[in-house]
């Protein structure tokens, strides 16, 4: 059979696949799209299992609020390039929506649980994007927040996630929208005092107790400077001490007054803790070039 550019072309807009690969699969099955799709998905899906042991750091995060239901995750690649790409943010953003109608309980149910979108097992279209990309994707992790009342989110730039749970006198989108876009930059680690657990507190002391600037000091002098020192360092950590990023003359807890209460937060910053791959950027283009 004459396998035509037209059929490779649709072949390559349905599977992503470049031009050689996609011909090379109509000629094998005598032009049956069908089967040459199967090919592909066959030779992609091993080429995958390749590219799982290398680095991904970069990525996206990704999240999406539906009434009373809220939902972010992390996804990883290997290039800061193809984490731009609108092919790899849409799949980020169909795995957050997979997050919130699937309820999964971890990342390993949930890759063999089908899509909602694709009605495929998602580790078989994470394949597949493998396969179309060329880089190791992941889904590193996620949360899934169910409300009583309000849920609100916001990402920056992809590299900074926010999920937010609060209990509103009327619900106030904007003001809730603000507290993320806060915790976003602020990076508090909880809501008040009374979440820090007391060995947080006594390692804080004891630090702070032996610091040279201290040594000649009296011990009951000591022990107000530290005390004071303390209660700096631990409004610092905490959402409601926080002055508020876009008035800094007022605290997070003083804007909330009589509209809302901060129920619980997620905050997720791209890559944090994983090992980051170091590349030589002018080898890599030669390597391309010489096949």
């Amino acid at each position: 059979m004459t396998i035509t550019a037209t059929m490779v072309k649709e072949l390559r807009d349905k599977t992503g696949a470049g031009m050689m690969d996609a011909k090379k699969a109509l000629v094998e099955t005598d032009g049956d799209m069908a089967k040459a799709m199967e090919f592909l998905r066959q030779k992609g899906i091993a080429s995958a299992d390749k590219k799982m042991g290398r680095i991904a750091a970069e990525g996206t995060i990704a999240s999406i609020v539906d009434g009373k239901k809220g939902a972010m995750v992390e996804v990883n690649c290997e290039t800061d390039f193809v984490a731009k790409n609108e092919d790899f943010k849409e799949f980020a953003s169909m795995m957050a929506k997979a997050v919130l109608e699937l309820n999964p309980a971890s990342v390993d149910e949930m890759l063999k649980t089908d899509c909602p979108v694709c009605k495929k097992p998602i580790e078989e279209v994470i394949k597949e994007k493998i396969a179309k990309i060329g880089e190791k994707i992941t889904i590193r992790r996620f949360v899934r927040y169910d409300a009583d009342c309000c849920i609100n989110t916001y990402i920056h730039n992809g590299k900074i996630g926010v999920l937010l749970e609060a209990k509103c006198t009327s619900c106030d989108s904007q003001l809730t929208k603000d507290i993320c876009l806060h915790i976003a930059s602020n990076a508090p680690e909880y809501i008040s005092r009374d979440e820090i657990p007391a060995n947080v507190i006594e390692e804080e002391k004891r630090i702070e107790m032996g610091k040279e600037d201290l040594a000649k000091k009296p011990e009951n002098i000591r022990e107000k400077i530290v005390a004071g020192r303390i209660d700096k360092l631990m409004a610092q950590r905490c959402l409601l001490d926080q002055p508020f990023v876009k008035d800094p003359s007022i605290t997070i807890k003083q804007l909330i007054e009589g509209k809302c209460e901060i129920v619980r937060f997620t905050r997720y910053v791209l890559g944090e803790g994983l090992e980051k791959r170091q590349d030589n950027f002018a080898e890599e283009v030669m390597n391309q070039i010489k096949g």
